[in-house]
C-alpha cells in the first residue's frame, strides 16, 4: 500500500508563487489588451437602412457639420449613416443629425471602410496597423475583430466583398468575418519559406469580387499582378497573370475580370483581362500624376454604369466591361456619387450634375463654402448630399 500524499510547507509556498505569477500574467494581459481601451455605445434600437439619393436635387442648403479626421477623400456612408472620426471616437450619424452610436478607441485610426453592412476600422496596435474591429452599421454592435502584425502605414483596400489594406510592403484582404483570405508581399517571420513569390515595392492595389490587382516595382522592372482574392492557402498567393508595365504606371480601375493602369509618361490607359491580354488602350483626356513608393493619391468609386477614378482635379470614367476610358471632368474637386441616372461631383462653385454617358455637365448647384478651396469628396445619405472637406463633413439638405 502506497504512502498517502503529503503537502509540505515548501510545496505550499511553491504553489502560492506559481499562482501569484499566473495571476500577474493574466492581469497584465487583461489590462494591456486593446479592447481595454475601447468603449462602445450601441444604438438604442436597430435602425432600418436608408436609401441613397435617387434623383439630383434642385438646390442644396447646409444642414449641419461634423468634425472628421478619418483617412481618405470620400465620406464613409454605411447603410445610410454618416460615419466620422474625431477625438478618438467613431460616430454614426443619421441624415437628420441624430447620433446613432459611438465607438471610442484610444488608438490611432489607420484606415476606415464599409462593407457587408458593417463599418470596418483599422487601428495601430502594438505591432503596426493590424488591430481591426467591425461594427454593425445599423445596431452599433460588435461584428468581429482581428489582430495581427502589420505595416506602420497602410491604405484602405476594399470592395463590397472584401476589406483589407495595402502598403509598399504588402497587401491583405479579409472576408466578412475578418478572416484573412489573402496576403501578398513581404511577410515578417513567415511560418514556411517560399510562400510569397515576389518581394517588391507595391505602388497601388485594387480589388473586386475574386480579383486582387497590384502594381509593384521590382529589381527586374514594373509589374501588374492579377491574382485570386481567395487562394487555397491565404499565405500563398495564386497569380493568374504577371504583366510587365512601364515604370511609374499604376492602377486606376478594376473589374471582376481585369484591371487598368495609367502610364503618365505615355499619356494612356491600358486595360488587361485576367489572363494578361490587353483589352483596351485609351488616351488620357486630362493630366495625371505619378505613382510614388507610398502609393498614389487617387480615389476610386463605383457608379451604376461606370468605374470612376479621381486624382489631382480630374474625375475619370471607365466602361465597366473592358475598362476603356470613356471621359473625364477636369474641374472636379473630388470623387463623385450617383443620384439616379446622373453623376454628382464637387466643383469650385458647387455641386455639378452631369450626364455620365455624354460626359456633359448639365447644371451646377451653388454651394457657399466660405472660401474653402481644398478637396471635396461626395456621398449621399437619404436625401442629403454629404461633402467631406479637410477635417470635417458637411451635410447638405436637398430641396
Amino acid at each position: 500500500m502506497s504512502a498517502p500524499l503529503r503537502r509540505t510547507r515548501g510545496d505550499l509556498a511553491a504553489a502560492a508563487t506559481i499562482a501569484a505569477g499566473s495571476l500577474a500574467l493574466v492581469g497584465a494581459a487583461y489590462f494591456s489588451a486593446p479592447i481595454r481601451s475601447a468603449e462602445l455605445a450601441p444604438a438604442a434600437e436597430e435602425r432600418e437602412s436608408v436609401a441613397s439619393l435617387s434623383t439630383p436635387p434642385q438646390t442644396l442648403s447646409e444642414s449641419f457639420r461634423l468634425p472628421d479626421t478619418s483617412p481618405g477623400i470620400a465620406p464613409v456612408i454605411a447603410e445610410g449613416l454618416i460615419i466620422t472620426h474625431a477625438d478618438d471616437t467613431l460616430t454614426a450619424t443619421s441624415p437628420d443629425g441624430e447620433t446613432v452610436w459611438t465607438y471610442r478607441r484610444d488608438r490611432q485610426l489607420c484606415a476606415l471602410g464599409e462593407a457587408w453592412g458593417k463599418v470596418v476600422a483599422t487601428y495601430r496596435g502594438n505591432a503596426g496597423c493590424g488591430d481591426v474591429v467591425a461594427i454593425d452599421a445599423l445596431s452599433g454592435e460588435y461584428a468581429g475583430t482581428r489582430a495581427s502584425v502589420a505595416p506602420d502605414h497602410v491604405t484602405s483596400l476594399g470592395s463590397n466583398d472584401r476589406q483589407g489594406y495595402w502598403s509598399p510592403e504588402r497587401a491583405e484582404l479579409w472576408r466578412s468575418d475578418l478572416v484573412r483570405t489573402v496576403e501578398y508581399g513581404r511577410v515578417e517571420a513567415p511560418q514556411e519559406s517560399d510562400m510569397q513569390p515576389n518581394q517588391c515595392t507595391i505602388t497601388s492595389a485594387l480589388t473586386r469580387k475574386e480579383l486582387l490587382a497590384v502594381t509593384e516595382q521590382c529589381d527586374d522592372g514594373s509589374w501588374l499582378r492579377l491574382q485570386k482574392a481567395t487562394p487555397e492557402d491565404s499565405r500563398k498567393p495564386e497569380i493568374d497573370a504577371n504583366i510587365p508595365i512601364p515604370s511609374g504606371a499604376y492602377l486606376v480601375a478594376v473589374s471582376p475580370d481585369g484591371a487598368a493602369v495609367v502610364d503618365p509618361t505615355a499619356g494612356e490607359v491600358q486595360a488587361y483581362d485576367k489572363e494578361g491580354n490587353g483589352t483596351a488602350v485609351s488616351p488620357v483626356l486630362a493630366p495625371t500624376g505619378a505613382a510614388s513608393t507610398t502609393g498614389t493619391t487617387g480615389t476610386t468609386s463605383d457608379l451604376p454604369h461606370h468605374m470612376s477614378y479621381y486624382e489631382d482635379g480630374t474625375l475619370f470614367l471607365f466602361e465597366p466591361g473592358d475598362l476603356a476610358l470613356t471621359g473625364s471632368f477636369a474641374d472636379a474637386a473630388g470623387p463623385g456619387v450617383a443620384a439616379g441616372d446622373r453623376l454628382l461631383f464637387a466643383t469650385a462653385d458647387g455641386v455639378a450634375v452631369a450626364n455620365w454617358d455624354s460626359t456633359q455637365v448639365e447644371t451646377v448647384i451653388p454651394v457657399n463654402r466660405g472660401g474653402y478651396t481644398g478637396s471635396i469628396g461626395l456621398g449621399s445619405a437619404g436625401d442629403a448630399v454629404v461633402e467631406k472637406r479637410d477635417g470635417e463633413v458637411v451635410v447638405l439638405a436637398a430641396r
